[in-house]
């Protein structure tokens, strides 16, 4: 859960004040999720120990002092580590500079979302692994097809994120990106003791297309260092197999002593990015709603959005929809297929600056 992002300095008030207002939005989220863990007594590795942002190269350090002024006109808590300091932090000497921020949250989203769906009022019905192929709306009614079946109802909420262009849902506002991640075994006592027995930590990159790293409570390595623009929703085996590869990479530059084979898991997931890194939170038609569009903030602003547009659907007002609505709004994307040109383009220079950092 993060509540602030990265930015490499501001040349406005205006600037710094949308930024403020993004921080407050992740905030928001961070205090919904610890009202549902304390009203449930959930248990899912909440830890709130703040996060890192860190670089191999010590010219990002200018990168990393502007943002921390940026953090100290807004009086959120942050400081500068060396290369020294952060290798007793994070147990590896691959990080020549770093910025490390509270208000970041680690948990363990499985148990937070398992808790969410074992928590569901009686009134709500989950159906799981239930595709939905087509959706149209005949007379003021929402007709959705599905593979076992239909359903028509009176107002539908969309809440699909990296889905929602696939779906028609404000589809020249947002677009997928395919996110690539490896996760380790446990490691033993001894490789434990190899970096220092640090703290659970997370550590996100200076630069966007740089390694996201995690050491979890129960001693994994988490790495993700791929995003990109996939033809398809499925990705093959084959292709998850050489991504692993390139997290295997990333690993060894971090921690050379550990062994090659040490990857248990990998997988791949759909996030929604806007042009402008802004949220989407509407009413499109008189029964129809949209909540998503989250750009990788974590899963504290998909919780807020999810809960005030089902108020905003069920027509109750909360002090929480005014926030979000005087948020800065989506901007226009160009059609296909200037769109996918663009954004590969982008990711092609962006993992180009990043190449030492994944």
């Amino acid at each position: 859960l993060v509540y602030t992002t990265l930015n490499d300095g501001f040349t406005s008030n205006k600037e710094l004040s949308g930024y403020k207002k993004k921080s407050e939005i992740y905030k928001m989220g961070i205090e919904t999720i610890k009202k549902f863990i304390r009203e449930y007594q959930v248990d899912c590795d909440w830890n709130e120990c703040g996060k890192y942002f860190a670089s191999s190269s010590i010219k990002d350090q200018k990168i990393l002092e502007n943002f921390s002024q940026t953090l100290n006109k807004l009086n959120f808590k942050n400081e500068i580590f060396s290369k020294d300091e952060l290798s007793k932090k994070l147990g590896t000497t691959f990080y020549k500079t770093g910025l490390y921020t509270k208000g970041g949250i680690l948990l363990h989203p499985g148990k937070l979302v398992r808790a969410m769906v074992d928590t569901l009022p009686t009134n709500v019905e989950l159906f799981e692994n239930s595709f939905l192929k087509k959706w149209k709306k005949i007379n003021n009614k929402v007709h959705c097809k599905f593979e076992m079946g239909n359903i028509i109802t009176d107002k539908i909420i969309f809440c699909a994120n990296g889905f929602l262009r696939s779906l028609g849902i404000k589809k020249n506002y947002n677009f997928p990106i395919t996110l690539t991640a490896s996760m380790t075994r446990p490691l033993t006592d001894k490789e434990f003791e190899l970096i220092g027995k640090p703290s659970e930590w997370g550590v996100l990159p200076v630069k966007p297309m740089g390694a996201t790293i995690r050491l979890t409570k129960d001693r994994r390595i988490m790495i993700r260092n791929t995003a990109e623009v996939h033809s398809s929703l499925k990705m093959k085996n084959s292709e998850r197999v050489r991504r692993s590869k390139i997290q295997a990479n990333g690993i060894k530059k971090r921690f050379p002593f550990l062994p090659e084979n040490i990857i248990e898991t990998t997988w791949s997931g759909i996030v929604c990015r806007s042009r402008n890194s802004s949220q989407i939170f509407d009413k499109i038609d008189n029964n129809i709603f949209v909540a998503g569009c989250y750009n990788g903030s974590g899963i504290g602003v998909g919780t807020l959005f999810g809960e005030q547009i089902a108020f905003k659907a069920s027509n109750l007002h909360t002090k929480e929809i005014d926030f979000i609505n005087n948020r800065a709004k989506v901007t226009w994307l160009p059609p296909q297929p200037f769109l996918n040109i663009g954004i590969k383009a982008r990711l092609i220079y962006e993992r180009f600056r990043a190449i030492s950092e994944t």
